[in-house]
This record gives C-alpha cells, sequence and structure tokens, in this order.
C-alpha cells in the first residue's frame, strides 16, 4: 500500500483542511474507557476490546456510576480528549501514533480507535459512546491524519532517512576520535617506560646531557608554543610572529574543528527532534485503517 492512509470504502471528507490544520472540531461524547491490546490493527481486536469494555460499564452502571462525559479535540496535532467543563486534557493521542480507527454500523453510537501509548510503548484501545455520530468521528480522524501525514511529508519528512545517515556518520566520527584519544594516551606511556628504562641502565655518576625528550621513535614531540628566541634571525630581522590560536574553539586530535552535521544548516535538527522525526516516520508508515464494522454480537451488546 502506498499512501499512509487506507479505508474500504472512499467517503467525502467532512471539514474543510483548514478547519484542522487552524483550529480543531470538538465533539461531546462518552468515554467508556480504555484498555491494552495486543495488535496495532485489526477488527477482532477492537472487537474484543469494545465488548470488554462494555461489559465494564453494566457493571459500573449496576452500581451507580455513570459513564464520564469528554469533549474530543481533532485537529492535524492530535486527538485529545479533556474534561468538558474544566478542559482539562486527560489523554492526548497524536495521530502518527493511531493506527486503527472503526465505528460500529450497527449501532451508531460506538466508535474506537487503537493508539500507542506515548510513554509505556503499549497499544491501547480507547472506547466511546457518541450518541448517533460515530461515523463522522472516524471520517475526521481519519481525514486529520491524512492532513498530518501530508503536512509532515512537506515539512522534511522525506529527508528523515538522510539525516539518520548524517547522525550515523557523527556517531562514527566521535567514536574515531576516542580510538585516537586512547592511541594517544598509550604512546604516552610507552615514552615514560621507554625513559625510565634509559634512566635505570645508565652508568652511575654519569652526567647524561640535557637534550629536547624524544619519543620512542627518536623523534621530538611537536609543541605548538614555539620559542621565538631559538629560531635565528634572517639579516638580522626576526621571523613574524605565530599567531595565536583561540582557546574558545575546541579541536580533535588533529588540530581540527569536530564536524556538527546538526548545525551546519537551518534545515537540519537536532538529535531530540530528529528522534522525533523518526518516530512519526514509522508511525506514519504504518497507516492509519478505517473499518465500519459490527462490535454488538449478543443480547448484552443490544441494550448498550
Amino acid at each position: 500500500m502506498n499512501r499512509a492512509f487506507s479505508r474500504k470504502k472512499d467517503k467525502t471528507w467532512m471539514h474543510t483542511p483548514e478547519a484542522l490544520s487552524k483550529h480543531f472540531i470538538p465533539y461531546n461524547a462518552k468515554f467508556l474507557g480504555s484498555t491494552e491490546v495486543e495488535q496495532p490493527k485489526g477488527t477482532e481486536v477492537v472487537r474484543d476490546a469494545v465488548r470488554k469494555l462494555k461489559f465494564a460499564r453494566h457493571i459500573k452502571k449496576s452500581e451507580g456510576q455513570k459513564i464520564p462525559k469528554v469533549e474530543l479535540q481533532i485537529s492535524i496535532y492530535g486527538v485529545k480528549i479533556l474534561e468538558p467543563k474544566t478542559k482539562e486534557v486527560q489523554h492526548n493521542c497524536q495521530l502518527h501514533r493511531i493506527s486503527f480507527c472503526a465505528d460500529d454500523k450497527t449501532d451508531k453510537r460506538i466508535f474506537t480507535f487503537i493508539c500507542k501509548d506515548s510513554e509505556s510503548n503499549k497499544h491501547l484501545c480507547y472506547v466511546f459512546d457518541s450518541e448517533k455520530c460515530a461515523e463522522e468521528i472516524t471520517l475526521t480522524i481519519g481525514q486529520a491524519f491524512d492532513l498530518a501525514y501530508r503536512k509532515f511529508l512537506e515539512s522534511g519528512g522525506k529527508d528523515v532517512e538522510t539525516r539518520k545517515q548524517i547522525a550515523g556518520l557523527q556517531k562514527r566520527i566521535q567514536d574515531l576520535e576516542t580510538e585516537n584519544m586512547e592511541l594517544k594516551s598509550k604512546v604516552h606511556d610507552l615514552e615514560n617506560k621507554l625513559r625510565i628504562t634509559q634512566v635505570s641502565t645508565s652508568p652511575a655518576g654519569s652526567v647524561t646531557p640535557k637534550s629536547p625528550s624524544t619519543d620512542i621513535f627518536d623523534m621530538i614531540p611537536f609543541s605548538p608554543i614555539s620559542h621565538q628566541s631559538s629560531i635565528p634571525a634572517r639579516n638580522g630581522t626576526q621571523p613574524p610572529p605565530v599567531p595565536s590560536r583561540s582557546a574558545e574553539i575546541k579541536r580533535d586530535l588533529f588540530g581540527a574543528e569536530p564536524f556538527d552535521p546538526f548545525n551546519c544548516g537551518a534545515g537540519d535538527f537536532p538529535p531530540d527532534i530528529q528522534s522525533k522525526l523518526d518516530e512519526m516516520q514509522e508511525g506514519f508508515k504504518m497507516g492509519l485503517t478505517l473499518e465500519g464494522t459490527v462490535f454488538c454480537l449478543d443480547p448484552l451488546d443490544s441494550r448498550c
């Protein structure tokens, strides 16, 4: 399937794109609750969840408990579930995490959707009673998903794979720099051991003339700070001074500034936003399936 959004029968969208992009569409409903499910999609999956929550609702009703009312706010930014009076957000379901949405064709009030929880990464099935507008709400969620997916592609979603490759190269560079530092430390340890060996083997009482210390290859280690007095003058003039390097610029083992691909252009993103883009890409790639199905299978359900 090429598109991130699918539905069994083609339907006309309920709202203008501007209404879902710049605002939100509100709906009132009763919230039967949510329950964990094993799969992100499937008619049987949501059917079992609906039956389970309906049965729990009958028990609460027999105990005198009322089903809580909620307000749904649907936009390209997600499906918010709020307390109607205080407007306190109880759940915020982002669209790229919603994978399945269905309404009951025999009971026009019931609809449900499956959303992956942002903290536990578990798939939760949310079930609502919407007073005969279940199909409209289902289609509104589908339209919001379609618009959000298009907006994601337009805003740079196509470049996610490229940014992932850049992040991989950055990690490789960091690993190489760490490896180089470890090798430099080992060379320094070997030089110290060699000096100790030379001192211990020199004849007692002999004075060794001072000479510049050398490494294990008998080479004088390079020092960025050169002594002006040791450089002979030419034609009675001193050579030009060596420009000092700024201490504020961090450099790697080879004197080069570390490469940071996330600061190389305005179109790139820092790692925290990059991980969010990766998550959105995976969610939209899975897609949203809309279905009209039958949830009521026994007399108990028909009286809901």
